[in-house]
């Protein structure tokens, strides 16, 4: 009768005690090297083994502290931003508090925000959009990144509109508001459509609480 390989794996399994009652077997078979392809003990190759499963798990492990360092960092930069739309003490200070954030502690080239409210104050953030604009806002139950926007969102960049490769979508939403945050870079990588949401969704949080506290119906 032939043993096959799932055979011996499955003894090897319920018998764990097995090379502890046979010691010798584990100089005695030789196996390849996974590298070189000479014969190696068992013993041997079951230590190389081992290495390669500690340097995997050693290389994962940087992988978390660099995302937990990263998360940090976006943490400490979310955290500030916080208490400058905090201290702002009117309309326009937060849109400039906001401003000086994205560009300075984010890095993040270009920022827009448009707002539709009840007796808007004359500021170039609550220029009229258009019914499609706000279908599109109505429609967005989380930020959207990605390279495509309407060209009307495209023409609030102005010049430098033609040139942005990637952009973030964040919708606005308070009592009193409704609106769009938006984020352009000239690098087609900055704002892809997999990357994660989280922090964009607390960002526009942040800001449509902001404004919020200095438009009618507040309160």
């Amino acid at each position: 009768m032939n043993i096959t390989p799932e055979q011996i794996g499955e003894f090897l399994k319920l018998n764990p005690e097995f090379f502890a009652s046979h010691p010798d077997l584990l100089t005695e078979i030789s196996v390849p090297h996974p590298y070189s392809g000479q014969a190696i003990s068992l013993g041997e190759r079951q230590v190389l083994a081992l290495r390669d499963k500690s340097r995997s798990l050693e290389l994962k492990l940087r992988e978390f502290i660099q995302f937990a360092e990263e998360n940090d960092a976006i943490g400490d930069k979310l955290h500030a931003l916080a208490l400058g739309l905090m201290r702002a003490r009117s309309l326009e200070a937060v849109f400039q508090s906001l401003s000086l954030s994205l560009s300075e502690s984010f890095a993040i080239p270009h920022g827009i925000v448009r707002v539709w409210a009840d007796n808007a104050p004359e500021l170039a953030e609550f220029a009229a959009v258009s019914a499609d604009v706000k279908v599109l806002m109505t429609g967005l139950t989380q930020p959207r990144c990605g390279p495509d926007v309407p060209d009307e969102i495209r023409a609030w960049f102005e010049p430098l509109g033609a040139s942005q490769k990637s952009f973030a979508l964040a919708p606005l939403r308070e009592d009193n508001l409704n609106g769009l945050l938006v984020l352009s870079s000239e690098d087609p990588k900055r704002f892809y459509p997999e990357m994660g949401t989280l922090y964009l969704s607390w960002l526009a949080e942040l800001s449509g609480a902001a404004i919020s506290r200095f438009l009618p119906g507040n309160g």
